[in-house]
């Protein structure tokens, strides 16, 4: 009964919250994929219940007691010079709750300042933190609960915003270990200091489901995510839409029937263990390759790849996602348990 109610009170979560649109809220950065692991699987990895501390990020009800002494750590080098990472450490169990705790920062770079009359006024920097604390538990033989807490402070030249954030999750795992299936509500919150006296803006609110599979006698792993489930319609119309933008975005206008529309919250991914220690990783993200995609030339938009190897006690992983034809992401994990030392 009690596990029923606190399936019941999750699900009952988006009721209270509104829609919105992607841009419409602040601290965006929250949503950034941090685990090389996760980018090459499309970005999002809510239900692979292992052992892989920096996938906590996504969900909390992830954290198990095989992470116990388990350091993470994690590096993108994004676009335009700006670079972002998240580390995570697990010191084990506390009160029948496995705990950790994590920074994720966004370093936007270096910028010159100037005027309204171009005179340069000296140069400025801009970056945003937030500290990531998790707990968990084990609810019973299948279900896991997890809770993230994340205080947010934003530092945008001589505009700075204090914040609050929370990330709820629910795990199912079956007896063979094998299926997993997951539900992320996140970024539940508010600013308590904004950016601009009284202007209070809206946090980044998502709802996710995902499901993992790994093949009993075949070294393959399936994961399917959905995402943005508070918003069921993804598309939009482009107020510009002049001839020439029209023939690049045409996948982004409505009408474009309902499987589009269901298509455009779907993230796959596939894990390959060809070896012993040695991953191999691809995953397709549907949305994204609507609407970054250039009719002319589609190339790869949408599309992720990595891969991940053990070496003495040390998890490497590497992933890369394509944006744009201007280019991709590319990201570096790594992590390993201290108490194996």
């Amino acid at each position: 009964m009690r596990n029923l109610l606190l399936v019941l009170l999750l699900i009952s979560i988006p009721g209270l919250v509104s829609a919105q649109v992607g841009g419409d809220g602040t601290y965006g950065f929250l949503n950034l994929t941090t685990s090389a692991r996760s980018v090459a699987l499309g970005t999002k990895s809510i239900a692979i219940d292992d052992d892989d501390l920096n996938l906590i990020y996504y969900n909390p009800a992830l954290l198990n007691s095989r992470m116990d002494g388990h350091l993470g750590l994690n590096y993108v080098k994004y676009f335009g010079g700006i670079n972002y990472g998240y580390v995570a450490y697990s010191p084990g169990n506390i009160s029948n709750y496995n705990v950790s705790a994590g920074m994720h920062y966004l370093n936007y770079g270096e910028f010159q300042g100037a005027d309204e009359s171009g005179v340069k006024t000296g140069t400025f920097r801009a970056s945003e933190y937030a500290l990531n604390l998790t707990a968990s538990r084990q609810l019973d033989t299948n279900f896991t609960l997890g809770v993230h807490l994340k205080p947010v402070y934003s530092h945008l030249e001589e505009y700075r915003s204090l914040g609050v954030a929370a990330d709820i999750g629910l795990l199912y795992t079956d007896s063979s270990g094998l299926f997993s299936t997951a539900l992320v509500v996140e970024n539940i919150g508010t600013q308590i200091i904004p950016y601009t006296a009284g202007e209070y803006e809206k946090l980044p609110f998502e709802i996710q489901i995902g499901a993992s599979y790994k093949l009993k006698y075949a070294p393959f792993r399936f994961i399917v995510v959905a995402e943005h489930l508070e918003k069921p319609d993804l598309t939009y119309n482009r107020p510009d839409e002049t001839r020439l933008v029209y023939r690049y975005y045409q996948g982004n206008v409505q009408d474009q029937g309902i499987f589009d529309k269901i298509m455009r919250h779907m993230i796959f991914g596939v894990e390959f263990t060809p070896l012993d220690n040695f991953y191999l990783r691809g995953g397709y993200h549907y949305r994204r390759r609507q609407e970054m995609k250039v009719e002319s030339k589609i190339s790869t938009v949408g599309f992720s790849w990595g891969f991940g190897i053990k070496i003495y006690k040390f998890y490497l992983n590497y992933g890369r996602g394509t944006y744009h034809l201007a280019g991709g992401t590319n990201h570096f994990s790594i992590r390993f348990n201290f108490n194996e030392f």
